[in-house]
């Protein structure tokens, strides 16, 4: 299974839990999912590459200032 399957498989799971438990009330799953995604994968992708924002965005597949702005929204560094 790659690491990607992984991932969505977990999400699924995370997900089909949360919704159980909110009694058919909405809730913003997308803005919980994302961030508690986005966060750790921008630092570790930073971390990796030394804190250099241009290799980072390129292997985020983002523009370094797309990266910026993430790095602004979780308060990293």
């Amino acid at each position: 299974m790659s690491p990607a399957e992984t991932i969505a498989r977990e999400v699924r799971k995370i997900v089909a839990f949360e919704l159980a438990r909110t009694d058919g009330r909405p809730v913003p799953l997308h803005s919980a999912v994302i961030g508690a995604v986005e966060k750790p994968l921008l630092e570790a992708v930073l971390r990796h590459y030394r804190w250099n924002q241009s290799h980072a965005a390129l292997a985020l597949g983002i523009n370094r200032n797309t990266l910026r702005k993430k790095m602004k929204e979780h308060a990293i560094r």
